[in-house]
């Protein structure tokens, strides 16, 4: 995963972009007709149920807006809300309260999304040794909150992109020349940068997780479009001499069955392509 720094480096940038994309040079609605001086609060309030995100997202964008807003939690991230529920009161100028309205309520919206869809599969393996992951079927430009909202979650994050660990998958693979034949050039690929990056290797089935056992070096086996007997019986070839992930096709009705197959990981594309956004609102509070 990536480091705190590029983390809070992708949030700034989220944030900066947000903001001029929305505002461009001006809130001219609120600049028309709320005098510059007028002061007011508000409230971000539930219209729906489930697990919110972004809350702390939230606060780093009234602080880029004017750190002159003073906020009120109520209910901070990874609590499971209602309709009704307030999730925090901003008090201060009036014109800064509207130019981060709707920056912070797309991102809590769709972080909240994400959030209740990965604490509702949590809890479908709930007992399991299996963990939750995300992917890189992601939002392009807002990564980072969909993996962040995937934490609050309960689940855990795969690679941020390309350049934190080698996935070699059935494309790679491909175009390599096989299995062993990628491994060899990535492990020469590796030694030559300098380069400590973990390797993950894709297999399409029990032959392949064959090859790849005999090969050193890989982190991980991602164990695509398997069926439950064979899920179990590439767990039991590969025992401890790696980590095991599933993936592919994987729903609310199948998940429970891969994870009692024994995997460590699945990983699901659908926490952060499939979700339908929290409805919220922010309201003038008189």
């Amino acid at each position: 995963m990536i480091t705190q720094e590029q983390f809070d480096q992708e949030v700034r940038t989220i944030i900066a972009n947000a903001i001029r994309e929305d505002v461009g040079d001006g809130d001219h609605s609120s600049l028309a007709c709320i005098p510059e001086n007028a002061r007011g609060k508000a409230k971000i309030l539930v219209k729906d149920k489930g697990v919110i995100g972004g809350v702390n997202f939230a606060k780093k964008i009234f602080a880029y807006v004017d750190k002159n807003l003073r906020l009120d939690v109520r209910i901070e991230d990874g609590t499971e809300v209602k309709f009704g529920d307030v999730v925090m009161y901003i008090e201060g100028p009036s014109q800064s309260i509207l130019k981060a309205e709707r920056a912070v309520l797309n991102s809590m919206q769709r972080m909240s999304a994400i959030a209740t869809k990965t604490r509702h599969f949590v809890n479908l393996i709930k007992g399991t040794n299996t963990q939750i992951l995300d992917t890189r079927k992601t939002t392009p430009g807002i990564r980072v909150l969909e993996k962040w909202a995937v934490k609050i979650g309960g689940g855990e994050n795969h690679r941020f992109a390309l350049y934190d660990m080698i996935m070699l998958k059935d494309n790679h693979i491909d175009f390599a020349g096989g299995i062993t034949k990628a491994i060899e050039t990535t492990k020469l690929y590796l030694k030559e940068t300098g380069k400590d990056l973990k390797i993950m290797v894709e297999a399409r089935d029990l032959s392949e997780v064959e090859e790849i056992l005999r090969n050193d070096g890989v982190y991980r086996i991602l164990l695509d479009n398997f069926d439950y007997e064979d899920t179990r019986k590439a767990v039991a070839m590969i025992g401890d001499k790696c980590l095991t992930e599933s993936s592919g096709n994987i729903n609310e009705a199948t998940i429970r069955h891969y994870a009692e197959c024994g995997v460590d990981y699945i990983s699901c594309g659908a926490l952060t392509h499939s979700v339908h956004n929290m409805d919220l609102s922010l309201k003038a509070v008189k």
